[in-house]
């Protein structure tokens, strides 16, 4: 499972200890382009920083391929949908991944994605 950037947001707020505690209990990957996503954020605030860095380094990163990137575009060709979404759907396609988002709707169009929103689980 790749969980998307908006999970790991989440999980760093006082109010969403159901969902830190599926993190632990799930353990999933998270993409390289979350990180990027998550800390190159200009508004971050120097304690959400440490919170989310601490919440990344606990996860396995992982990178995008070459086959991403085409799956990337074709994903972009076929429907509106911003460049780090693309690229988190289309490692998850290549890897054989289910995506843990809380917006399901921005993905649900996409054949073969299994999609889960742990805000509904947790």
């Amino acid at each position: 499972m790749l969980v998307d950037s908006n999970i790991l947001i989440y999980a760093t707020k006082p109010e969403y200890g159901g969902l830190r505690q599926w993190l632990v209990d799930t353990l999933p990957k998270v993409s390289v382009i979350s990180k990027v996503e998550i800390l190159g954020y200009h508004k971050l605030h120097p304690a959400e920083k440490i919170a989310l860095t601490e919440l990344l380094g606990s996860l396995e990163l992982i990178y995008p391929t070459n086959a991403s990137y085409e799956i990337a575009i074709q994903l972009r060709q076929q429907h509106k949908l911003s460049l780090g979404d693309a690229l988190i759907a289309a490692t998850c396609l290549e890897r054989g991944l289910s995506l843990a988002t809380c917006n399901v709707g921005d993905f649900s169009w996409i054949d073969g994605l299994k999609i889960l929103n742990p805000l509904e689980v947790s």
